[in-house]
């Protein structure tokens, strides 16, 4: 089905997206890897590979369909300089130790006959010292006919050596991630068309990292035109921490955008004083201290909602943790029910959903490079496997309401003066049902009573009472427990 440009893609509201960090989700013995690997069990480092692969991740589909993924967010996979693959050398290959494009081809074909979605991570502000154009400089010099790819400011240049600024402008100031001119029209060309390549080769849409530093005017606009025409219904949605409204209300950019908003005040509000403070980030739009009571989230919460179209809601990507933060189960310091609660609060706010791979079985992480841990597939001793089926009950709740994956989300309770209180109660409806859910955050058993003259509750989720009399409900919840009724 063919999508006005400005328009969001339809499937996105529907999916449920997991982020796979390719080199440690799962590997293939079909790909023939390099020696040096370091073992699948050991801790992560900021230079090693552990060698997981996309054939990997091809064998592991029913695993993930069982789990009820309808879409998949990759990491980068381009040929690259790094385990992360953010130090693009080759935009238009794959990536040899991931199985190179025969590996690709195999994803491709086995994602598409099980209908699920890929995104690929688009790094387009920035290349790397491996990147040919700028190795062509670094041979040449002033004669390099790529100069104007780069910002050059001072010779010699010494990318290698980090006592010094780089003489050129580089991501944060790193040496290893040279900026692109995005002003010259060669450079935007040939990003434009590595969009479309991958359009044209099937994707369903571009993750693009860090898009809020690429200033050149219209270039986002321009691309969003090109890889539509190339795919339609290509979704694309930018990492943009803070207020993205700029980005995503016009419809001429993009479709959603990464939600740490709602990311931080979840956690904020349902790990609270649990929250593991040594593993907050220097980032002021990741607010996951101090401890938050449900009033705030709500205001919170609607804010966040106020701030995008409907559209924008509805197609911005949701989430808990990622490769850039450290992982819930570690933020919570060990404590499930934490997981729990912000599972149940990611799977019933509109949008996607996304789960970063491992968090279903409560893999642990700190801050990277900690947070991009291999997947214990030959340790399942180590899984928590009341999380999984809690993820997996969470997924099938909401694949089988539509409520939960419309736009409506008003907040019942508590009113923005009602401060202390820690039971969230929200609505969520569509023509045919509207549902409550209910989280209780707090230490000690709450409850929450309103006025709903002849309804009928059903429980379809949780453990939870709803006591009805004449001309209004109770709602009573244990603590730090969740429920969800159907009302009619």
């Amino acid at each position: 089905m063919d999508t006005p440009l400005a328009a969001a893609p339809s499937w996105v509201k529907d999916a449920v997206f997991y982020q796979i960090f390719p080199d440690r989700f799962a590997k293939s013995d079909t790909v023939h890897k390099p020696g040096n690997l370091e073992s699948w069990e050991s801790e992560p480092t900021y230079h090693g590979y552990k060698g997981g692969d996309l054939v990997g991740i091809a064998e592991k589909l029913d695993w993930l369909a069982d789990l009820g993924v309808t879409a998949i967010y990759l990491n980068p996979i381009f040929r690259s300089g790094a385990n992360h693959r953010y130090h693009t050398h080759d935009y238009f290959s794959v990536d040899p130790l991931l199985g190179g494009e025969r590996a690709f081809d195999t994803l491709m074909a086995a994602c598409k006959k099980r209908n699920i979605r890929v995104v690929l991570d688009g790094v387009f502000n920035h290349a790397s010292r491996g990147f040919f154009q700028f190795h062509d400089i670094l041979e040449n010099g002033p004669g390099s006919p790529w100069l104007d790819w780069f910002q050059v400011h001072n010779w010699p240049l010494r990318p290698y050596d980090d006592t010094t600024p780089p003489q050129y402008s580089a991501w944060w100031g790193i040496k290893a991630l040279p900026k692109f001119n995005t002003d010259n029209p060669d450079v935007r060309e040939y990003l434009m068309r590595v969009g479309e390549y991958w359009a044209a080769k099937g994707i369903d849409g571009w993750r693009l990292d860090v898009p809020e530093e690429i200033t050149t005017p219209g270039f986002w606009e321009e691309f969003r035109m090109r890889v539509r025409a190339v795919n339609p219904d290509l979704y694309i949605v930018g990492e943009i921490w803070a207020d993205a409204g700029a980005y995503i209300n016009s419809g001429n950019r993009f479709d959603g955008t990464m939600n740490y908003r709602f990311t931080a005040a979840t956690i904020a509000f349902v790990l609270g004083y649990r929250v593991d403070e040594s593993l907050a980030l220097d980032n002021p739009f990741y607010d996951i201290r101090p401890a938050i009571d449900a009033a705030t989230y709500g205001w919170k919460m609607r804010d966040l909602l106020d701030s995008y179209s409907e559209q924008g809601n509805l197609a911005s990507l949701n989430l808990l943790d990622s490769h850039d933060t450290a992982r819930i189960i570690s933020l919570a310091n060990g404590d499930v029910q934490s997981v729990v609660l912000a599972l149940v609060l990611l799977l019933t706010f509109p949008g996607a959903p996304s789960i970063y791979y491992g968090t279903e079985v409560g893999l642990e992480g700190r801050t990277d490079p900690d947070c991009r841990r291999a997947f214990p597939w030959d340790d399942q001793d180590s899984w928590n496997n009341d999380l999984l089926e809690t993820t997996r009950s969470l997924v099938a709740l909401r694949a089988g309401h539509q409520a939960l994956r419309s736009s409506s989300y008003d907040v019942i309770s508590p009113s923005p003066d009602e401060g202390g209180q820690m039971m969230f109660v929200f609505r969520r409806s569509s023509e045919d049902e509207t549902l409550l859910v209910a989280v209780n955050a707090g230490d000690d058993a709450a409850s929450v009573v309103m006025t709903l003259p002849g309804a009928e509750f059903g429980l379809v989720w949780g453990e939870g009472a709803a006591e009805q009399g004449d001309n209004n409900v109770r709602l009573n919840l244990a603590a730090r427990s969740a429920a969800v009724w159907t009302v009619k």
